[in-house]
């Protein structure tokens, strides 16, 4: 489902969404920590957007409410990552899909799309909130089965 393993660990995965201000920064910061909590350095984990903007405040509050900090990280252009290897390159929403750029070696391009949670002003705080932690928790569960899909991988 995941695609082959390419190299030794730590494998590299790069996320990517459009604005990498929510989606790929809840989902690299979920899989930095459950690649922590199995085992420490099994993953190296990046996101970038096509279009980046900055880091939504609602993506930094719901993180932290399950203990992971993300507000240090900086909204980045996938253009930082030009010319890098990844073991996996996934994409968490359609537009990302359609103008990802190709990286050089044996990527395995994985695309799960997520619910984009409304813009600022779209909807009222706690809506907002709701879908954001919504798709928190989905990216989680997504994210959860990834690892496990690439550990069973590597031990084969």
């Amino acid at each position: 489902m995941f695609g082959e393993m390419t190299t030794n660990l730590p494998k590299r995965v790069l996320i990517l969404c459009t604005g990498n201000s929510a989606r790929s920064q809840i989902a690299e910061g979920i899989l930095r920590q459950l690649s922590e909590e199995a085992g420490g350095d099994l993953l190296e984990v990046h996101s970038a957007g096509v279009k980046p903007s900055s880091v939504r405040p609602e993506a930094i509050m719901v993180m932290r409410e399950i203990g992971v900090n993300i507000s240090s990280h900086r909204s980045k252009s996938v253009e930082e990552f030009a010319g890098q290897q990844f073991d996996y390159v996934i994409t968490v929403c359609d537009n990302a899909k359609e103008t990802c750029p190709i990286f050089p070696g044996k990527a395995a391009r994985i695309h799960q799309s997520f619910e984009d949670p409304p813009a600022p002003g779209e909807a009222d705080e706690a809506t907002t909130l709701a879908v954001f932690r919504r798709v928190r928790d989905e990216i989680g569960e997504w994210m959860k089965e990834f690892l496990r899909q690439t550990d069973s991988q590597s031990s084969n």
